[in-house]
């Protein structure tokens, strides 16, 4: 089924060809129709099933031709967990947008930058994506309100829940006008977010997309037996001796993140760690860089690095593994893109092993297994 046929406008279908768009993903199939109509929705789907054109076409949509909106009164709100997952939202706004015979504004607003230039920019903003303490600080500073705020979006409400928002978001959700339109997607649907769906959607159209199965054939997979205290050491080599000029090495907290970027940088390897403490600048430019192969490895949490999506990356590097078998294969599905195979390696300590065997048996796949004790780490 084509664009054409889920109801949109001319000019939405023009930018989506223009994109390359060409059959909408299963969840925009199901979505856009339903939010056309002005339902409720319940959407289960994983990051990267195309789930954000699928609420940001029918909400850019909707508002064609309705009267522009009181100064600093927004129309709608997209609640994101993280920075990146809200600069990314607002550029698919302003892209789909750009074409439409009625402007419309979005801005996206977020922590750990100065507060007073988004208290500016949002003059004549009618669409905000927003992380909830920031929103909440603007709020109580008048420089939005949400008192004629006609949709409201939680996206990847499974992980603000995780990350700890569920307080702010109670607080955002007491602001909101009774009659509005809510578009609540997630990648699961813990007890917690059951607990917000009842409360917040009102007959929703509940629409599941199973996860499909990444293609792990065009990944070549490494494990590298070592000891905790000759990772470091091992990463360099394995670095250099590769000759690996674009890496993304994950790590499992922030205080990793610093320390395995200053011995890279250290020994002369261009790093940069991605994680919630860096400001928000330092990080966009960072990305850009990374992106561009200035910057030869970027370290990374699970969180931070949901928003850095790179077409063509060849390695990828597990430091420490995570928790699940599933962010495994999330991590790891960032190389063997686009028909292009690529390399993921995982450092394994002893202690290790049998949640990787764990994590083998998951995916379907064996790694092929290094002794790193072996290898002369003399130097690194």
């Amino acid at each position: 089924m084509p664009f054409s046929k889920l109801g949109l406008a001319k000019e939405l279908q023009e930018t989506l060809a223009k994109q390359n768009y060409s059959n909408p993903f299963p969840i925009q199939k199901a979505s856009i129709p339903a939010i056309l109509e002005g339902k409720d929705i319940l959407g289960i789907a994983q990051t990267g099933s195309g789930k954000t054109a699928s609420f940001v076409l029918p909400i850019l949509q909707l508002f064609q031709g309705q009267k522009e909106s009181k100064n600093r009164h927004l129309k709608a709100l997209v609640l994101v967990p993280t920075r990146e997952l809200a600069i990314q939202v607002n550029d698919v706004f302003q892209l789909f947008s750009s074409n439409l015979p009625t402007k419309l504004k979005s801005k996206a607003v977020y922590g750990g930058v100065s507060i007073n230039p988004q208290m500016i920019a949002l003059q004549g903003v009618e669409i905000v994506v927003a992380t909830p303490g920031r929103l909440l600080e603007l709020i109580s500073s008048k420089a939005l309100s949400l008192s004629e705020l006609q949709i409201l979006v939680l996206d990847e409400a499974d992980k603000m829940l995780n990350l700890g928002f569920q307080e702010e978001v109670n607080k955002i959700l007491a602001l909101l006008p009774v009659k509005r339109q809510n578009l609540l997607f997630s990648a699961t649907l813990s007890a917690d977010l059951e607990s917000i769906n009842k409360n917040l959607l009102k007959n929703p159209v509940v629409i599941k997309v199973e996860e499909e199965e990444k293609n792990l054939d065009l990944i070549r997979q490494f494990a590298y037996l070592i000891s905790e205290e000759k990772k470091g050491p091992l990463l360099r080599y394995i670095i250099k001796n590769e000759s690996i000029e674009q890496v993304l090495v994950f790590v499992s907290s922030v205080h990793r993140a610093d320390a395995v970027v200053e011995k890279l940088t250290k020994n002369g390897i261009e790093a940069f760690a991605m994680h919630s403490k860096k400001g928000q600048e330092a990080r966009i430019r960072a990305l850009n860089a990374f992106k561009a192969g200035k910057i030869r490895v970027l370290v990374a949490t699970d969180i931070i690095a949901r928003g850095i999506d790179i077409k063509f990356l060849p390695y990828v590097i597990n430091y420490e593994l995570p928790r699940s078998p599933k962010d495994f294969i999330h991590r790891i599905g960032r190389t063997g893109r686009a028909e292009e195979p690529g390399e993921a390696i995982s450092l394994i300590s002893p202690e290790d092993m049998h949640h990787f065997k764990v994590i083998e048996k998951k995916m379907g796949k064996i790694a092929t297994l290094i002794d790193g004790n072996a290898i002369d780490l003399k130097g690194f």
